[in-house]
């Protein structure tokens, strides 16, 4: 090879070379520019700021207008470290925020090498008062590199309604995975309306661009402010809820367990829901001793968040009798006019169940009126050997499925999250629970308790609240539901203005309701009266493996185009008439006549004043099992006088 032919071939070697060269650079040079935005975001992120302005969230109001939940500004305090003078009054600036210089230095003592960068904006302190806000504020031009960015949270004016309205809560790490619309530091809805309905509430962040120079000071707006985006509010809400209605239902359940709902029943809409022990809403807003407040909450034996309105499943007792009586009627096993007398209760062979002391039922009108336990066993015996006596399965099925009609055992569907479905025992849960176990065939004999609310039978107080409801319509209900409409107009979900009908002839409701009406005016809810109404409803008491007997009520007045409904259970209350049914004619009473008469001021006070069952903490005396021993079942005052003594 010649010596030219080698320097040759040396040139083309130093040329390639060259070219590979210039083609990695210009390749990676292409990456940063075009491809890799990491670099270009970076040069961004220090010439131009983005801030995100929060959205007010919707308000809520009650049906009268009445502002339930509202917004209250939070400061969260920015600082732009490289921005910081090295001659600020560091103690100055501490006794504004009031804080220490230990506090102060922690703050600002960062990871500026990977998390954080000296030249844009990070939280020094947030949650900061408006009053703190305000002394703080009159001083902050002293203090460069500092900027306050404002954030709303929840503001509760009437301390009421706290299960229904619900509370809010900084987004987790888990609800960002699933919910990439929220940014870090976001707030959600975590119960109540405010967890139902966040996507109406939210409403929706704006963004805001401002320039900034070489050394990060804030210059102007971005381009004249053409790429920021204002921050939309969300939906103010109205609710069905009347707010004299929910306190006064707060007030009668102070110092006891139990519940109460109120429905409209021409709309479905909710008028109270109460569920004691509460809890003030105003003490979750989002603020420094709120984690202390919640912590308290949740280890309390009493569970005041636990919803008794909708997620406490509760034997219903004698409330159960009138829409068994319906049943029955549709059924065809059943006549109005049937009379029966009643020897201190039901017998069959050993099986007794007992009856207070009452004259005979003439009739079903006054079957209800006596609410007398034989009369009812002996109805529902009926409806389950409708088929014959060794064939109970058909007949259970069928009252079953009238049951259901009325919105039992499944859920309703109101607005809110934590409802339960209840229970109604049909013929495969006793095929599984008594035939799969050997322990022989079963017949209606072993069922009759289910005849007075007993045995099986679970219902949620919503779902008493509907069935009352059901029969104070005449046959029919709408979906339960809070929400009434929004402020811009626009209505709710067309499913909660669905009439859903019962199956039962409008001829049975006729001595039902006159049944239901007798047990006011003669039998056992008189402490229920209301002077100058029709008041009509039933008492139910309920046995308890762990002190007094439960105390419940549902009713509905007027009698002829009804206005309220409602459903009351007191937790070891004793009777029904005891405290359930004084609550109900006063809950009535407010609804109706928008106050309660002076000379029955005394019975709110008799009724509120009554402590059930207390304990260190005002109410029970818990065990570790659940259980309440019986001597916490102490009473500070007698219950309201009783006018008729005569109980189930």
């Amino acid at each position: 090879m010649s010596l030219r032919n080698t320097f040759q071939d040396r040139q083309y070697v130093i040329i390639g070379v060259f070219i590979a060269t210039a083609v990695l650079l210009l390749g990676r040079a292409a990456q940063l520019q075009l491809i890799d935005t990491a670099y270009r975001n970076k040069a961004a992120a220090i010439a131009i700021d983005k801030s995100v302005v929060y959205p007010s969230r919707g308000l809520i109001y009650d049906r009268s207008g009445e502002l339930l939940v509202y917004n209250n500004p939070l400061y969260d305090l920015m600082v732009t470290y490289r921005l910081m003078s090295p001659k600020m009054d560091t103690f100055k600036f501490c006794r504004q925020l009031g804080i220490d210089t230990a506090t102060f230095s922690a703050n600002l003592n960062k990871d500026f090498k990977m998390r954080y960068s000296q030249s844009i904006p990070f939280p020094f302190m947030t949650m900061i008062s408006p009053q703190t806000f305000a002394r703080f504020q009159e001083s902050m031009s002293e203090f460069p590199g500092f900027f306050v960015q404002v954030r709303n949270v929840r503001g509760y004016p009437q301390h009421s309604a706290g299960h229904v309205l619900g509370y809010i809560d900084e987004v987790n790490d888990d609800y960002l995975r699933k919910h990439p619309a929220y940014e870090p530091g976001d707030y959600k809805g975590a119960s109540g309306l405010e967890a139902k309905y966040e996507d109406f509430l939210r409403g929706k962040r704006g963004i805001q661009y401002t320039l900034k120079d070489n050394v990060g000071r804030l210059v102007g707006p971005y381009d004249n402010g053409a790429l920021d985006s204002a921050a939309i509010a969300g939906r103010d809400m109205l609710t069905g809820l009347d707010l004299k209605l929910q306190a006064l239902g707060e007030k009668l359940l102070q110092n006891k367990a139990g519940a109460v709902v109120a429905i409209e029943p021409s709309t479905g809409e909710i008028l109270a829901m109460v569920s004691s022990p509460n809890f003030d809403p105003e003490k979750l807003t989002i603020n420094k001793e709120r984690s202390a407040t919640m912590q308290a909450l949740l280890t309390d034996s009493l569970k005041p968040l636990f919803d008794r309105t909708i997620s406490a499943q509760y034997t219903p007792g004698s409330v159960f009798k009138p829409m068994l009586a319906l049943i029955a009627l549709q059924m065809n096993v059943w006549d109005k006019d049937r009379g029966m007398g009643c020897n201190g209760g039901y017998f069959y062979k050993n099986l007794r169940v007992k009856c207070h002391h009452h004259p005979p039922s003439a009739n079903l009108e006054e079957g209800i009126e006596n609410s007398c336990n034989n009369y009812f066993c002996t109805l529902y015996r009926a409806m389950v050997d409708k088929y014959g006596f060794y064939n109970p399965h058909e007949g259970l099925d069928s009252l079953s499925a009238y049951a259901a009609k009325f919105g039992l055992g499944a859920q309703l569907g109101i607005d809110l999250f934590g409802e339960k479905k209840g229970f109604i025992p049909s013929s495969k849960f006793y095929d599984k629970s008594i035939t799969a176990k050997g322990l022989g065939k079963w017949y209606s004999t072993a069922l009759v308790s289910n005849g007075i609310g007993q045995g099986e039978n679970q219902l949620t107080l919503l779902q008493i609240a509907n069935m009352c409801t059901v029969i104070a319509n005449r046959g029919f209900y709408y979906q339960p539901h809070v929400v009434k409409g929004f402020k811009d107009g626009s209505g709710i979900d067309p499913k909660y203005t669905f009439k859903h009908y019962a199956g039962i002839d409008p001829a049975h409701f006729a001595p039902v309701v006159a049944g239901m009406r007798k047990v006011i005016d003669y039998g056992t809810g008189s402490n229920a009266r209301i002077p100058g109404v029709v008041v009509c409803g039933k008492t139910g008491t309920t046995q308890t493996t762990n002190g007094n007997d439960n105390s419940v009520f549902m009713g509905f007045a007027p009698m002829e185009n009804p206005k309220i409904a409602i459903a009351v259970y007191v937790e070891n209350g004793g009777w029904g008439n005891d405290f359930a049914a004084p609550i109900t004619g006063l809950m009535i009473e407010q609804f109706l006549k928008g106050s309660i008469a002076p000379d029955r001021q005394a019975l709110v006070e008799k009724v509120r004043r009554a402590r059930l069952a207390h304990g260190e903490k005002g109410y029970y005396v818990v065990r570790s099992d659940g259980s309440a021993p019986a001597a916490a079942r102490a009473v500070e005052e007698a219950p309201p006088p009783i006018e008729d003594p005569a109980q189930q």
